[in-house]
């Protein structure tokens, strides 16, 4: 409560840096002996180990391929199709779980093991887009439909297309 016949007064800047250091010297007293205990606590130095390589970054990418050696694709199928030819490739339970990477390469010379025909620039983003993205959008979707006829126009533009340059599917 502020004394009427004097007037108001804001706290010189000495006064606040005081109280500060107080108060930063209070908790540095009392928190290291917690609140919980009636007993002081010893307290021990920390010591800050500094290394020359930063510690390893937690990551959601498994670093083991926990599906290494099975077969990521388990069977294509050339067929026809209103617009014209398709190759429809049919992934295993492997193909459709497995997030490490490098498995789009290892997928994708799968099906040129099985289908060599379908060795063209438009054929692999396709099929790249599908496993990238079909994937995640339709996981149980029996098969994925490439078609050659469909125009070579890059990743990007193939999967600003749903993986279908050139127009929809029919």
């Amino acid at each position: 409560m502020r004394h009427q016949n004097r007037p108001f007064r804001l706290p010189r800047r000495a006064d606040v840096v005081f109280h500060a250091r107080t108060a930063i010297l209070l908790c540095a007293v009392v928190v290291p002996t917690g609140c919980a205990s009636d007993h002081a606590t010893a307290v021990s130095p920390v010591t800050t180990t500094v290394s020359a390589t930063p510690p390893p970054k937690p990551t959601s990418t498994p670093t083991v391929d926990p599906y290494a050696g099975l077969p990521l694709i388990d069977h294509t199928d050339w067929t026809e199709a209103i617009d014209g030819t398709r190759l429809l490739v049919y992934p295993t339970t492997a193909g459709r779980r497995t997030t490490t990477p490098g498995t789009d390469e290892r997928a994708w010379q799968e099906v040129l093991g099985q289908a060599p025909d379908a060795d063209t620039p438009g054929m692999r983003d396709q099929f790249i887009c599908h496993w990238v993205w079909a994937r995640l959008v339709e996981p149980d979707k029996p098969s994925w439909n490439l078609e050659p006829w469909r125009p070579a126009v890059g990743y990007q533009a193939t999967v600003d297309a749903r993986c279908n340059p050139g127009g929809p599917e029919r």
